[in-house]
């Protein structure tokens, strides 16, 4: 198995987990604080990565390697938890998963632009027409644009954002390490507005909320990185980065399951006409720089 073909593997997996993070942050939210559950599931993840750390005998950061995990952590440890979990606050997460979809394609543009890489205009095709399908599953729905869309709006350039700098740096550092050490870093401003944040608004929340909030505490923000870091290193960022075309067909399954929001035939169709999106830009040239 090549090198790229082992990312796609691996980012499926990852995908996969964070398909759940939006049915399982509505469930938190619903109850908690959505800042809390934002910043807390980061305390709580970034102190499951001393432990981590420690057994990977991970060396120190050095030099850029700082200002990439500074990055990292704005986008994917701060961002994208922040705006997403507001925005569970007030729509479906069948909702957020649709505008979310064009998450791929903002991942492939920070790659290109950051990095060097250079799709071809073969993946750019497919980029757009899978980004396109998304957008027309959203209209189709009858759903117009909502205040909580300018918020997921907003973590889909924070994950962007965070998704290609932690894919670059997983290439020399690892992704274990790359996702441990942006939690690490973020965690002495996290920690004292997470304690501020329990003691204004309160913790008490049923087994249900506290499920959600385990959840994305340690897979969304910890576990699922384990892979999707690696495989956007094996793979590249661009193409791997099309897997994420997949997850908004996995979070309107995880929606229904969990939370009993509508699931339909017309979602499963859309979501074949996706996979073979995939498919042909799994095939289109791209070239990577070294990092």
């Amino acid at each position: 198995m090549t090198d790229e073909s082992k990312g796609m593997w691996l980012g499926l997996a990852g995908v996969a987990i964070f398909s759940l993070t939006l049915p399982f942050t509505r469930m938190a939210v619903a109850e908690l604080n959505p800042v809390l559950v934002a910043f807390g599931r980061a305390v709580v993840a970034a102190l499951c990565s001393i432990p981590l750390l420690w057994k990977l005998k991970a060396a120190w950061p050095r030099g850029a390697q700082w200002k990439a995990l500074a990055l990292t952590a704005l986008g994917v440890v701060v961002g994208f938890p922040l705006f997403s979990s507001v925005a569970m606050r007030y729509v479906p997460a069948s909702h957020g998963a649709i505008v979310l979809g064009i998450l791929p394609l903002a991942t492939a543009m920070f790659g290109a632009l950051r990095f060097g890489e250079r799709p071809s205009a073969g993946f750019w095709i497919a980029a757009l027409a899978g980004s396109g399908l998304v957008l027309a599953f959203a209209f189709s729905q009858g759903g117009g644009l909502q205040l909580a869309d300018l918020a997921l709006l907003a973590a889909v350039v924070a994950a962007a954002m965070g998704y290609a700098e932690g894919g670059r740096l997983s290439q020399t550092m690892g992704g274990q390490q790359v996702i441990a050490w942006a939690l690490l870093l973020s965690l002495p401003v996290l920690l004292p507005i997470t304690v501020w944040l329990g003691w204004r608004y309160g913790v008490s929340a049923s087994p249900k909320a506290w499920l959600g909030f385990a959840y994305v505490s340690l897979f969304s923000m910890f576990i699922g990185f384990f892979f999707w870091y690696k495989g956007l290193a094996l793979g590249g960022i661009a193409r791997v980065g099309q897997v994420q075309l997949l997850q908004p067909f996995m979070t309107l399954l995880g929606a229904a399951l969990l939370l009993g929001e509508t699931l339909v035939t017309s979602n499963m169709l859309f979501a074949l006409a996706v996979l073979v999106v995939v498919g042909f830009g799994r095939k289109t040239a791209i070239r990577r720089q070294p990092a």
